[in-house]
């Protein structure tokens, strides 16, 4: 077979492009953590020529796409796509991005990172970090059957047959179930998380049906029965995606720039690519071409026909990156130079199998870094090793490897820190999940150990000593900038779109309910132990308590709600004693357990607590005054956030309005100089959560929710002249907009005269914080409401 040579280079979006799906020969689709979902069509050939028009634009990274095929209902198809906001949209692609989705898909509690579609069936299913895969019916709209039991996130879903589906999870096991949901083989043979699944004709060689592909760098064949029939080794690093050539050809792409091309076991060709990570490849059935996503933001085409082949000058251009990009050194393991060939090397030698790496000491002392062609019969350049820390080149040695870093990370009081390695140009995701999983970690602290490693390295990427660090906090809003892998221009801010969605107002609540329960329970259980030990029995909880709450930690950590009984009013009692007698320094984990109980239970907010209720008595108890603890107010402004989730919640907050705008003014004039960040964002969360309620649920009584308005209003100004945590100003900009924009002239104007926004929004946009888009936009979006 002829090599797949490059046909196009497909440039627009403005961040790593995650997903590629390839229908016909006229038409692609990417989807990126631009947020945005793009079509690309074949305008004019040859050469190949596409323009693009925006799908979809959204407010959150978009990590997984697939395309249904026409129906009567839907002649052009559908495009499904879905993210980081847990919505999985669905949207016919001749409408305009600003139209109305066919479908928004509700059901999913975090990320969504996989899709596959079924038209034999008329469902979809998706994969999420919930832990969990949903079958949706297409036209119905609802939910079909929700795919239980894994132990982590499901990063892959394929819809192998119209009444099979095949998962893979980060907890290293393929699962086939039944499109009902009813779990029939689990398939234990992968070594690692399981990043991908394909199926296989009926012709592949091997006898396999499917194919799996891991973080180990390894492709397993497996029939349909689960016996693993082959595995195919190659590629360096994680293997993100699979796909199927119309020859019977399997085609894998992955984390060490490659795209391999595999006939049989074999792997017959290898496409690097100017890029750390290879996100996606798909595959057009009709002609046989194929398409990748990659880190460096470009969809590109690749044919083994000569008609559709790239012009001269852009497989030059493609070639040029190629050669020119910089590999990492921990992607290659140490390089003795002393020990290398020089060039001569390349014309007397000739490689062993495809896409075998040579290194090349040059006559300057570079090393330089080469790959056979087995096809070509020669070797190919594909870049230059750089040291993996940047302009600094000092390692850190641990068990006996160097990294970049080796970081201290406090996971629970009162333990020894646990040991966080990390290379500049690793993906601090994958670096998480390896951390995760070497020391038992539940996934759900993958999240926030990616941002540490982003915000300690400063951002640091190849051939840069410094970078401004990426934004913290998990952000609903999408704008976090947390990983730009393998991009030489990360230093540079994305261009805001050119339709850029609007943010206000904000209708939906926001919680904050990421815990290790486990871990949370035992650190109770440890206090409580010394409580007793010390002689302060008659302040600790007696063996029964314990267990009463221990036994509800873990009726949550399954389902996340609680149902009413006596044993959860029981519970909240003994919660609310820890969080408001125990020493200040030992109150944490009660008001951990406190805020989570917030969201998953209305007990919580109608409980009787020795006669009054939860926020009287947690400001009783001296949380908010002064010396202020800053980690117990933090943890008791969460749960005050926490309880918008239940409707008992709302309504104790909202009649408890002055008495907490009182005690978080005064926790705030408190806290010192500088603010504890954890602690500002908190109380902007709660901010917004209030401003929702106000110009939501609270209209009907709108004298009262706009006296209140003003008087959050001027709160929220009060922090914004003097908050310079990114975060927290931009959730109080989205509190304090969703007011101006819903409540009535009496605040646009208070806004404008009174508290002078126009000062305070200047003041912002010529500190560092004006550079950002998500910043610049709703401030925007605020002075439009303002009267002129």
């Amino acid at each position: 077979m002829p090599e797949f040579k490059i046909s196009a280079s497909l440039e627009g979006h403005g961040d790593d492009v995650r997903a590629v799906a390839f229908p016909n020969p006229k038409a692609i689709f990417s989807a990126s953590r631009d947020a945005t979902v793009r079509l690309w069509k074949l305008v004019s050939s040859p050469p190949p020529t596409y323009d693009y028009t925006i799908v979809s634009h959204g407010s959150a990274f978009i990590n997984a796409l697939a395309y249904y095929p026409p129906t009567p209902e839907y002649p052009d198809g559908l495009v499904f796509s879905g993210g980081q906001d847990t919505i999985i949209e669905a949207k016919q692609p001749g409408k305009a991005s600003n139209d109305n989705a066919d479908a928004m898909l509700l059901g999913h509690g975090h990320t969504v990172c996989a899709l596959d579609v079924c038209p034999e069936g008329g469902w979809v299913v998706s994969g999420s970090w919930d832990s969990t895969a949903r079958v949706w019916a297409v036209g119905k709209w609802e939910t079909e059957a929700v795919l239980e039991g894994h132990q982590g996130s499901v990063w892959a879903v394929l819809a192998y047959d119209k009444s099979t589906i095949i998962t893979g999870c980060a907890d290293n096991i393929i699962r086939i179930f039944n499109s009902s949901g009813k779990l029939l083989k689990s398939i234990k043979d992968s070594r690692d998380v399981v990043r991908a699944l394909c199926r296989l004709p009926p012709s592949h060689p091997t006898g396999a049906q499917f194919a799996s592909a891991s973080n180990d760098g390894v492709i397993r064949l497996f029939t349909i029965q689960g016996e693993l029939v082959a595995e195919l080794q190659g590629h360096d690093s994680f293997i993100y995606s699979l796909a199927v050539l119309p020859t019977g050809e399997l085609v894998s792409s992955g984390e060490d720039r490659t795209v391999r091309v595999w006939n049989g076991t074999y792997c017959v060709q290898t496409i690097t690519h100017p890029a750390i990570s290879v996100w996606s490849v798909a595959v057009c059935q009709e002609n046989g071409d194929i398409v990748t996503g990659a880190s460096d933001r470009v969809t590109r085409v690749f044919t083994r026909s000569p008609e559709r082949q790239a012009s001269a000058e852009v497989a030059q251009l493609f070639e040029t990156a190629v050669q020119g990009s910089a590999i990492p050194e921990q992607q290659v393991g140490k390089v003795n130079k002393e020990k290398l060939p020089g060039p001569d090397f390349l014309q007397q030698k000739s490689g062993t199998k495809d896409g075998q790496v040579q290194m090349i000491c040059e006559e300057n002392g570079s090393i330089s870094a080469h790959t056979w062609s087995a096809a070509l019969k020669k070797w190919e350049a594909v870049g230059t090793v750089v040291d993996s820390a940047g302009s600094s080149g000092r390692k850190v040695e641990y068990l006996g490897q160097d990294y970049d870093y080796v970081f201290d990370v406090d996971v629970e009081d009162g333990k020894p820190p646990l040991k966080l390695p990390y290379n500049a140009n690793q993906n601090p995701y994958e670096a998480a999940t390896k951390f995760i999983g070497d020391n038992e970690l539940p996934m759900s602290y993958q999240d926030q150990v990616a941002q540490f490693i982003v915000q300690n390295t400063q951002g640091a990427t190849l051939g840069q000593s410094t970078q401004e660090p990426a934004t913290g906090g998990s952000d609903p809003w999408g704008s976090d900038r947390r990983y730009r892998p393998g991009d030489a221009s990360a230093g540079q801010t994305a261009p805001i779109p050119e339709s850029r969605p609007k943010v206000l107002p904000q209708k939906s609540y926001l919680s904050i309910k990421t815990a290790n329960l486990k871990v949370v329970a035992r650190k109770l259980q440890e206090l409580n132990d010394k409580l007793v030990s010390s002689g302060s029995k008659d302040l600790s909880l007696s063996p029964s308590e314990i267990e009463t709450v221990v036994s509800l930690c873990s009726e949550l950590e399954s389902s996340n709600v609680l149902k009413d009984s006596p044993a959860v009013e029981a519970g909240v009692n003994l919660l609310f004693k820890v969080a408001t007698v125990w020493p200040a320094t030992n109150r944490l984990p009660g008001l951990d357990l406190l805020r989570l109980f917030a969201a998953a239970t209305p007990v919580t907010a109608t409980a009787d607590y020795n006669g009054k209720d939860l926020i009287s008595g947690i400001q009783e108890s001296g949380i908010f005054d002064s010396p202020v603890n800053v980690n117990n107010a933090m943890l008791s402004v969460r749960m005050l956030a926490n309880l918008f989730e239940t409707e008992a919640g709302r309504h104790l907050v909202i009649n408890r309005f002055d008495q907490i705008n009182s005690a978080v003014k005064s926790c705030l004039a408190n806290s010192g100089a500088s603010p504890n960040r954890n602690l500002t964002i908190a109380v902007a969360t709660l901010y917004i959560n209030i401003a929702v309620y106000f110009t939501s649920e609270g209209r009907q009584s709108s004298v009262e929710s706009g006296q209140r308005g003003l008087v959050l209003l001027e709160e929220l100004s009060r922090m914004l002249s003097g908050e310079k945590d990114s975060e927290a100003v931009y959730r109080s900009l989205v509190a304090l907009g969703t007011l101006v924009k819903e409540l009535d002239s009496e605040v646009k104007t208070a806004a404008k005269e009174v508290f002078d926004f126009g000062a305070t929004s200047q003041k912002i946009l010529n500190t560092g914080l004006g550079k950002e888009p998500r910043i610049k936009g709703i401030i925007a979006e605020i002075k439009e409401c303002l009267p002129a």
